[in-house]
């Protein structure tokens, strides 16, 4: 009786650690690396709504995510509106993510994209499958996030970031004295 104990308890502390940021909460400050190494922080881009999208090349319902994505992008730079998408490959080689990137940079040249090669920026996103995306109201906060991708997604999804852009700025981050 003691073991069923015990491993019940390891069982339901495994859950604990994999609970996802939910929204109003604020999400891990990494966002993986470019291609050329720089890191992307959630705190870099505080001031804009963040659209975070885990991807890889093998998903088709990623590649046709990307493009829709790409196109917001493009439309909120060419508006000046404060909006970042960061497509996050998921968890596949450096290689793979460097060839993809050239690729995708040539007809998405909108797109921040970064790197996850083990998955460990999804998970407190409780990325298991992809695509997931991710939402940040303007402070940094999760507003919403979605798992899938379909077309008839599409109008609620610009709903949601057209009504995250009205939100007003977040007040300027502070810097403690010291």
């Amino acid at each position: 009786m003691r073991k069923i104990g015990i491993a019940l308890l390891g069982l339901m502390l495994c859950f604990a650690a994999r609970a996802e940021v939910k929204p109003g909460e604020a999400p891990p400050d990494a966002l993986g690396t470019t291609q050329r190494g720089q890191a992307v922080t959630v705190s870099s881009l505080h001031g804009k709504v963040v659209v975070i999208s885990f991807w890889a090349t093998w998903c088709g319902y990623c590649m046709k995510e990307l493009p829709v994505l790409a196109n917001l992008q493009s439309l909120a730079t060419e508006r000046g509106l404060p909006l970042q998408v960061v497509a996050v490959n998921h968890r596949e080689d450096r290689d793979v993510f460097v060839r993809a990137s050239r690729a995708l940079r040539k007809d998405l040249p909108g797109l921040l994209l970064t790197w996850d090669r083990d998955g460990a920026l999804g998970k407190p996103y409780g990325v298991e499958g992809i695509p997931v995306m991710v939402m940040l109201h303007r402070d940094g906060t999760v507003a919403h996030v979605h798992v899938g991708y379909g077309e008839d997604m599409l109008d609620s999804l610009v709903a949601e970031i057209n009504d995250l852009l009205a939100e007003p700025p977040p007040a300027p981050a502070t810097v403690a004295a010291n």
